[in-house]
């Protein structure tokens, strides 16, 4: 079996899909203690990296997806997929689990 190379730019999500590049959890409290890797959330928030398409319905007409690259949005904690490419982590989810865009 042949192994793939991914990297950002060959991954394209398909249907009403994103690519999400997930920001770096905190390092510490805001009281100012650090916290170990065991002790850190998995962050919620993220930068779109890809888009899908959109959605397809069954008369054949494509939903567009409302965000686009480069925004940054509010998804679901338990959402998706997780994926890491080197020492980038994303996250590959459905538009519909994504909450807010993020200003």
């Amino acid at each position: 079996m042949a192994a793939i190379a991914l990297s950002v730019s060959t991954v394209k999500p398909l249907g009403d899909r994103v690519f999400i590049k997930v920001s770096e959890s905190e390092e510490k409290t805001t009281g100012g203690i650090f916290l170990p890797d065991s002790a850190k959330e998995k962050p919620q928030v993220g930068e779109i990296v890809a888009v899908g398409p959109g959605k397809r319905h069954d008369n054949g007409t494509i939903h567009t997806i409302d965000v686009a690259i480069g925004d940054k949005v509010l998804y679901s904690k338990y959402a998706g997929t997780d994926i890491k490419l080197g020492t980038e982590e994303y996250v590959l989810l459905s538009e519909k689990d994504i909450l807010a865009i993020v200003s």
